[in-house]
């Protein structure tokens, strides 16, 4: 079964259930999540969905990359 992460939730709460999550993220180009100040601060109000938009990552990738590692992505 695949885990489940809902694009409803901020990053923090993802990576903090999901700490694998973090060298996904940054591999995709969201290189300041593995920094723990951004992560605890701007972590916390912002989603993927908000991430990608920012850093013009499509999230056709976003959801490929996580599918790859065993994660589906939930839109709620």
């Amino acid at each position: 079964m695949k885990k489940q992460i809902s694009l409803s939730k901020s990053v923090y709460e993802i990576c903090i259930q999901n700490p694998e999550v973090i060298e996904i993220m940054k591999n995709l180009g969201f290189e300041s999540i593995t920094n723990p100040g951004m992560l605890n601060t701007a972590g916390r109000f912002m989603t993927i969905s908000k991430g990608a938009a920012m850093k013009n990552i499509s999230m056709d990738k976003i959801k490929e990359e996580f599918a790859k590692k065993g994660y589906e992505i939930i839109e709620d």
